[in-house]
């Protein structure tokens, strides 16, 4: 029989078995995306109904089965405006060399600055960094309220295990924490079959609720939405902070749409999510029309009674791989923030050989953890902490959704009457969620923003102070050329030594401090000495072909040769390999890099009189600074091979 299958495969033409592999290649993307994408939206049916009708919101709204049936279309109608129309028809389109998110918007409007309008730029750049920003607050509330959420459901199966929820909400969110240094890359394998099952259960138990009450597929008219909303405007405009809670996660379809293409992303949204998560709705709907006392916990106790201790397991389950994938995305914002310079230089660790968005920072795994602890203990239910929920995701779609359309008008020409008739409608959507949820600000809002101005404050003071060190900096090192026209004059009396030299610059235009000092106080210069610029591009990744540019600084025969290495946003540089690209041709002489030395300058910042920034904003940049990670090993230096030279510059 084997033998049969084998001559089956064997007889297909060339053709047909490529295009098997690459199905077979696509079937396990889509199943990859599922695992890690949809993580968070796929887990809001659990809260969203039961926090619309919550009788303890501070805008409670009745149950009736007018309301019902208005709040059931607003849900629908919500995710597929949001989700469907914004992101997976539109935003999803305006991608930076493949690569999605507010941060990929941010880097195309930053290419818009040179081109266009400087300060409509720079305006909607710092709304994009408010964006990012929000995201943060995102990246701590998710992981509290989707854990809680889904332990909650012990309240439904046994009563008694009420004062156990924290508890063991706290545990599972540690350990989950405790896991980061070692990567998703083999827990991944098994993210996608969890939420296929997942996704099938959730779908299935709304088709149950649905044969039950088969009427409210009458809610899928937009005509319920809109009575329900202009016919008691009151009672729809606060639900709305509520109704919300169906769309988050709907920036990680576009932030993670680097590492699985829009292809994938919308199969697996239109052709599963979507329609599953849309049938827990309507069945939750129903079984709220059949008895109203079940909007304690509709997710929940639409599941047979035989089913809801394994619907508690892979409602915990798909709710860890949610908070897995806002942490993940966390890391990415944070290391993409850090190469545009928003940010220090954190240390950042690889957890897969293979896939390179595969990555752990340390800092912010244990700034998160004690974040969200924080959160749990504090709020202790998920219907508290949706009030502080909706307001982070509300403020990142709306910024996404305008940048989009900048970004749009700037990039494809599009027609101006166009973008005006979906700017209006889309942002009508987005305020109207930003409105409502100002309602919820002395109820819980006020915490995300209150993250979001936080970190913008953090990342702009950063900006704002780099750009002041740079130019102090490049003060004190002086012109290149006139160094290095002093070396070859004899004006700076020096021995040539043998061996490499690596001194990492900032640019070809002032010499490096490390080297001046070596020079003005050892009167000492390598041999072969290579001056190396790093600089990142607003693109993802660059070639390797395109990754290095040598130039001779005018004199071809010093041994004497400046370096430019590009990497792109998503990239870690590593020095040791990328020199080890250079032929002898390029550097005036064969370099030594077994036996290297590379020179460092370290800067100790000090706060001075002058008014470059406010005196509050020079402590923060400085005390920010002490975060940054060690430069040898950020670029990959070998630490017994490092010299790391200081100097000290005021801000």
């Amino acid at each position: 029989m084997a033998d049969s299958q084998q001559e089956t495969v064997s007889a297909r033409p060339p053709e047909a078995r490529g295009q098997l592999a690459h199905d077979s290649v696509r079937l396990a993307v889509v199943v990859g995306a599922l695992g890690v994408v949809f993580g968070d939206i796929g887990t809001s049916p659990i809260y969203t109904l039961q926090t619309v009708f919550n009788p303890g919101d501070p805008h409670p709204v009745p149950v009736s089965t007018q309301n019902v049936y208005g709040v059931v279309s607003l849900v629908f109608w919500s995710v597929m405006i949001v989700v469907t129309v914004t992101y997976v028809l539109l935003a999803m389109r305006a991608d930076n060399e493949g690569e999605g998110g507010i941060m990929a918007l941010i880097t195309l409007l930053r290419r818009w600055t040179s081109q266009r309008g400087r300060r409509a730029a720079a305006i909607l750049a710092a709304l994009g960094i408010f964006g990012a920003s929000l995201f943060f607050g995102d990246s701590m509330i998710t992981p509290a309220i989707s854990v809680l959420s889904a332990v909650e459901g012990l309240k439904v199966v046994e009563p008694s295990l009420d004062s156990a929820v924290v508890p063991i909400t706290a545990v599972i969110i540690v350990i989950l924490f405790l896991v980061q240094r070692r990567g998703t890359a083999a827990v991944g394998r098994v993210f996608g079959p969890v939420m296929i099952a997942w996704f099938t259960a959730i779908g299935a138990c709304g088709v149950k609720g649905i044969t039950e009450h088969p009427g409210i597929l009458r809610a899928l008219s937009p005509t319920y939405a809109l009575s329900f909303l202009f016919g008691h405007f009151g009672t729809a405009f606060f639900a709305l902070a509520a109704v919300v809670l169906a769309v988050t996660g709907a920036e990680a379809l576009y932030a993670d749409m680097g590492h699985f293409g829009r292809r994938s992303i919308t199969r697996a949204w239109l052709f599963l999510v979507f329609p599953a998560c849309i049938l827990s709705y309507l069945g939750q709907g129903a079984l709220i029309l059949d008895d109203p006392k079940h909007i304690s916990s509709p997710f929940f106790l639409l599941v047979p009674d035989w089913g809801r201790w394994p619907m508690i397991l892979l409602a915990t389950a798909a709710t860890v791989i949610a908070s897995q994938a806002v942490i993940t995305g966390a890391y990415s914002v944070t290391s993409q923030a850090a190469q545009l310079g928003y940010l220090p230089r954190l240390r950042i660790a690889h957890t897969s050989e293979s896939t390179v968005g595969q990555i752990y920072v340390p800092w912010v795994n244990w700034l998160l953890m004690v974040s969200v602890l924080t959160l749990v203990f504090a709020f202790r239910s998920s219907a508290a902490l949706a009030f502080a929920f909706g307001m982070a995701v509300t403020g990142t779609i709306t910024i996404t959704t305008l940048l989009f359309f900048y970004v749009a008008r700037a990039k494809w020409g599009t027609p101006r009457w166009l973008i005006a008739i979906g700017a209006t409608v889309l942002l009508s959507v987005d305020l109207l969620f930003v409105a409502a949820n100002l309602t919820k600000l002395v109820h819980g809002a006020w915490l995300p923003l209150l993250i979001g101005l936080t970190v913008f404050t953090v990342m702009t003071t950063w900006q704002r102070g780099r750009s002041i060190v740079t130019t102090e900096r490049a003060r004190h090192e002086g012109p290149l050329p006139e160094f290095i026209e002093d070396l070859r004059t004899g004006r700076t009396s020096t021995r040539v030594v043998p061996g490499t030299a690596v001194f990492l610059n900032r640019g070809k235009e002032t010499a490096p401090l490390a080297m001046r000092a070596n020079v003005e106080h050892n009167h000492v210069r390598h041999e072969q000495v290579v001056i190396l610029s790093i600089e990142t591009e607003p693109v993802p990744r660059i070639p390797a072909d395109e990754r290095l540019a040598v130039d001779s600084l005018g004199f071809g025969d010093d041994g004497i040769v400046h370096v430019t290495a590009r990497y792109g946003y998503m990239e870690t540089p590593d020095v040791p390999a990328t020199l080890a690209m250079l032929e002898p041709v390029d550097t005036e002489g064969p370099l030594d890099l077994e036996r290297a030395s590379y020179f460092l300058s370290k800067i100790e910042l000090r706060r001075g009189k002058a008014p470059t920034m406010a005196p509050w904003r020079k402590r923060l940049f400085i005390a920010t600074s002490y975060i940054t990670a060690d430069a040898a090993e950020y670029f990959g230096l070998p630490g017994d091979r490092t010299v790391i030279m200081g100097s000290h510059i005021e801000v």
